[in-house]
């Protein structure tokens, strides 16, 4: 099994290879540029050689005279090193940063197009440390590796030739060692992607649980979680710490193996030279064993660079990962610009991934346009489940949905969302300033004065216009800023601006005190004229005046009613209307 398993993995990496490469493509004359500059570079090394092979000769021969331009040649010479140097880093450089760019922009627009479900199910550390630290990785293994392998193994390859030029039967002795070190560099690339994975891993670790101190600092400093928190990120770090220092010490060993190994075939060569070379001159002893003495490092540094790649890949294939997920599902052609607002649940049955019982069981209901519709009863009874179907955050297998006697999975996506607008809970403000908050999405570009006239409508103008700079004020990350109410009245007039004929409000009272919840029914009670409307409560007072109440109760619809009509069944609603009357009036 284990053989499959690295079996595939070996595959795989083959095929991140590919497809990594897919990305430099559109770029190959700038690679063209590049390898010609290293090559460049890489053809001095042995030029240097051939120099000093021409010195000492000439000095050997008491031929000085053909060697008084040789320091110009050598001032020439590294000009045209750093030219070449120059080519090859500037335009690998520049493939690499818009490999990078097109790669991030990549994972972050799939990231728009995955599914709610997706987002529950992953670790949202993870997922940024995927557009940030992977993508880190990505950019070693497409510049500096790629640099290396491409410089390193043209100055590799100039050596040799000037080797085999010089004297092809002990440069044999260099080729009875490539199994070795090709057998080396196997293993210990295997092990470097398997460890870069590790670490990667432990990064998203450290990532999410930074992403959730900063964002839930708040409950860790009320309910004293500091020290809670601090040992988490420790046991964290000390797991990257662990992976980091075993890739280390995979590294730290392998240089010195491997030039242990190459100074066993420089011996060799040594030992045969003074026997092969004598009929050599001086110049051919000392430029061979020179070129000899520096091909370790090339060799050492491709060794080096193979490891980057390697982890690069390891870092790229999270990253194909991402771009692999299905995307919401968005077959559907039907277009409209409003829809009339009838809502039509069929047998609908609803569980979600990984549970063993349905969150909705056989729902059937019928909404007529205008009106208002309030779910109440226990938690976990399948109320914001039910309205999350609606805009499709999650797909049903069983029933139906439909929307003016059209199936919701007809619509196109983008149309079916423009039917409804969502007011929930939780809040979701971005850090922009609250004119931005307001005209959010396809509302962006929206006209000053609508934008004005929904703030009023919401009630928030009454506290916007004692901000400093008024709809232009930033509001800080998630509306830090504001005051529960203010974010929640933001949220309605971000409601109120796309002006949808579905209204949907999951808890949208819930946050606010009990002027603003005044103030705010009454603009709510405005916005429903003409509109369907759903309303998920808690607070049985807030939906009163609703046309139909439906009590939920394990992921079905126990009752059905108007308020009076449910009171008057001394039912389920009048018990739960009973409890909170009571601790209307204890407090």
């Amino acid at each position: 099994m284990n053989n499959l398993h690295n079996s595939k993995k070996a595959n795989t990496s083959g095929e991140v290879y590919k497809r990594l490469m897919r990305y430099v493509l559109p770029y190959w004359r700038l690679f063209v540029v590049s390898v010609i500059g290293f090559a460049i570079y890489a053809a001095t090394e042995p030029a240097v050689v051939m120099i000093i092979q021409k010195i000492i000769d000439s000095f050997g021969g008491q031929q000085k005279a053909d060697i008084q331009y040789l320091p110009l040649f050598f001032v020439v010479l590294f000009l045209v090193r750093g030219v070449g140097a120059f080519l090859g880093n500037y335009y690998l450089a520049r493939i690499s940063g818009n490999v990078i760019h097109k790669l991030r922009c990549e994972i972050f627009n799939h990231y728009t197009k995955l599914s709610v479900e997706y987002f529950d199910s992953n670790n949202s550390g993870y997922m940024i440390s995927r557009i940030t630290n992977n993508i880190g990785e990505v950019t070693r293994a497409t510049t500096d590796s790629v640099r290396s392998v491409v410089r390193e193994g043209f100055t590799a390859i100039g050596l040799l030739a000037y080797l085999v030029h010089t004297n092809w039967q002990l440069s044999l002795v260099f080729l009875a060692i490539a199994p070795i070190v090709a057998l080396m560099v196997k293993y210990v690339g295997g092990r470097l992607k398997r460890l870069s994975r590790n670490m990667q891993d432990t990064v998203g670790d450290l990532t999410h649980i930074t992403s959730e101190m900063v964002s839930g600092n708040r409950i860790v400093k009320g309910f004293g979680g500091e020290a809670y928190e601090r040992r988490r990120f420790r046991d964290c770090s000390l797991e990257n710490r662990k992976q980091y220092r075993k890739l280390i010490m995979t590294l730290s060993i392998n240089n010195p193996v491997m030039q242990v190994i190459i100074s066993f075939a420089l011996a060799g060569m040594m030992y045969l030279a003074l026997m092969i070379m004598q009929t050599s001159t001086a110049g051919e002893f000392v430029g061979f064993f020179t070129a000899a003495f520096l091909l370790p490092k090339p060799i050492r540094q491709l060794s080096d660079a193979n490891s980057e790649i390697l982890r690069g890949l390891a870092a790229a294939e999270s990253l194909f990962e991402v771009l692999d997920e299905p995307v919401e599902i968005d077959t559907g052609e039907y277009e409209i610009e409003r829809s009339q607002g009838r809502i039509e649940f069929k047998n609908l049955s609803f569980t979600y991934s990984g549970a063993e019982t349905p969150a909705l069981r056989k729902i059937n209901l019928t909404i007529e346009p205008g009106q208002t519709v309030a779910l109440v009863g226990a938690s976990g009874g399948g109320k914001s489940t039910l309205i999350n179907l609606l805009p499709r955050f999650y797909d049903y297998a069983e029933g139906e949905i439909l929307i003016d006697g059209v199936n919701i999975k007809s619509y196109r996506l983008a149309s079916l969302r423009k039917q409804m607008a969502l007011v929930t809970q939780h809040v979701t403000l971005f850090n922009a300033s609250v004119a931005e908050n307001i005209a959010y999405g396809i509302l962006e570009g929206a006209d000053r004065q609508k934008i004005q006239q929904v703030a009023e409508d919401a009630y928030a103008m009454n506290f916007i216009s004692n901000m400093a700079q008024g709809l232009d004020t930033e509001i800080g990350e998630n509306g830090v800023k504001l005051s529960g109410g203010q974010r929640q009245r933001l949220a309605l007039a971000r409601a109120l601006l796309k002006d949808s004929p579905i209204l949907i409000l999951d808890e949208a009272t819930s946050a606010l005190d009990t002027e603003s919840e005044r103030y705010i029914q009454a603009a709510l009670t405005r916005l429903m004229q003409g509109r369907t409307t759903l309303v998920v409560a808690h607070r049985l007072s807030t939906i009163e005046n609703a046309d139909v109440i439906l009590v939920m109760d394990k992921g079905q619809i126990i009752e059905k009613g108007s308020h009076s009509e449910l009171l008057a069944l001394g039912g389920a609603y009048a018990k739960l209307h009973g409890m909170q009357f009571q601790d209307v009036t204890a407090s």
